[in-house]
């Protein structure tokens, strides 16, 4: 994907290149937020086991699930990051909806 950087045209595998990732020290990496390898490997294991994201599927639509998505944000709590009971398999649209909606309103209500 494209680094987050604005005007910035490099690839990358997190949000800013190599050249522009020091610009922006602010947020963690993914893998020190707790998404590294067992992460990447459990999250394509569920998303094979649960293909369609939940909510487009609840409103009648069938669409490919791509992440997955922590029901109760779990904001460094082990026990909520690692309970799959916690988990489901959203497509990027709801899930950077809910995430947005998350972020902006401490009262959730998805």
């Amino acid at each position: 994907k494209s680094c987050k950087h604005p005007g910035c045209p490099n690839l990358t595998d997190g949000l800013y290149c190599t050249e522009h990732q020091s610009l922006h020290p602010d947020r963690p990496s993914a893998a020190k937020r707790g998404y590294g390898s067992r992460w990447q490997r459990l999250s394509k294991a569920y998303l094979r086991r649960h293909p369609l994201c939940v909510r487009c599927k609840s409103q009648g639509r069938f669409t490919a699930s791509t992440v997955v998505d922590h029901i109760i944000p779990h904001r460094g709590d082990p026990h909520l990051m690692w309970d799959e009971s916690n988990w489901q398999a959203l497509c990027k649209s709801c899930h950077d909806h809910k995430t947005w909606t998350e972020d902006r309103n401490p009262v959730y209500r998805y």
